[in-house]
């Protein structure tokens, strides 16, 4: 049945379990199928050899250093949530399957003369921070025999990527002046919701890569959320563009905005239901007398914001 389109595949089985007198019956099984919005085509699930990372030593490394008070987690919930994940770390699968983003270092090393490598064996790969590196591996794994090296099409996972951020910025791996002046930084702010995603991830690699604790402190603030009670998120579409409210916009430019992105069909019909029902006229243009009132506040704490606004 080797490379059968996947629906012959399933009739072939069950001619096959016919053939062996295996087969019972066939039921009928409601069910939601995901359809591709661009093709049409069924969208299903198929299983792939992926990159993994073990941070069990990283993460236990972590939960000392926050206990010995080199990393504090405010508030209180979310350092009980950090001690939560670290505590119990499973392996991070880094590679996906897109087309956009930081490609895997991990090249496929194929013997002239040998069948074709299966991808699935990790001693058929050689992982190098640049081609030279790679080649430099694989020459050493061919022992002599002519080669070829094929890098990988995965890409890493966003969380990976972001979470060199704190030291890559400041030109590691290199001992730039700026590494050495601002890093490890002081405070990180950042929503609750992507301690795990991304904080704890920053603080594995950079434990991990330089040894270092990223920054000295994490508060996590609230969320913003919608008249749903889900966050506001440039993926759901649900949320409102400052220009929108200054400039003012109609019902349709809202709803244009929405299929720009990259919103599933369903979703962009519950936003345009949304907008409909919050703004049936659209947005009135309000100027900036709201945000300069805003940020007036914000400097002050409230005490000069009305005679800032009037002046």
């Amino acid at each position: 049945m080797a490379r059968m389109k996947r629906f012959h595949v399933r009739t072939a089985i069950l001619e096959a379990l016919k053939e062996r007198g295996l087969y019972i019956e066939t039921k009928d099984n409601p069910m939601q199928i995901p359809v591709c919005s661009k093709s049409g085509d069924i969208i299903e699930a198929i299983m792939k050899p992926q990159w993994w990372v073990d941070f069990k030593d990283a993460s236990k490394e972590a939960l000392r250093r926050t206990a010995q008070g080199e990393l504090e987690i405010l508030p209180k919930s979310s350092a009980n949530e950090w001690t939560r994940w670290l505590s119990d770390p499973q392996d991070w699968c880094i590679s996906r399957q897109l087309w956009w983003g930081h490609r895997c270092p991990a090249y496929l090393v194929t013997i002239e003369g040998e069948p074709t490598p299966d991808e699935a064996d990790n001693e058929s790969w050689v992982v190098g921070r640049t081609e030279e590196e790679a080649m430099a591996l694989a020459e050493k794994k061919a022992a002599g025999r002519k080669f070829s090296i094929r890098q990988d099409d995965d890409v890493l996972d966003t969380w990976f990527s972001s979470g060199l951020w704190p030291f890559s910025i400041q030109g590691w791996p290199a001992r730039t002046p700026d590494l050495q002046n601002f890093f490890p930084a002081q405070v990180l702010e950042t929503g609750w919701d992507i301690l795990f995603f991304w904080v704890a991830r920053m603080v594995l690699l950079s434990i991990t890569l330089t040894g270092e604790i990223p920054f000295k402190q994490v508060y996590c603030h609230g969320l913003i959320r919608d008249a749903e009670g889900r966050k506001m998120s440039k993926s759901l579409g649900n949320v409102i563009d400052p220009i929108d409210l200054i400039e003012g916009s109609t019902l349709n430019a809202l709803h244009e905005q929405l299929r720009q992105g990259n919103l599933a069909e369903k979703e962009i019909n519950r936003a345009i239901e949304g907008q409909k029902k919050l703004f049936p006229k659209g947005i009135p243009q309000c100027g900036t007398d709201a945000l300069r009132f805003a940020l007036c506040n914000y400097t002050t704490g409230g005490t000069c914001a009305l005679a800032c606004l009037l002046a």
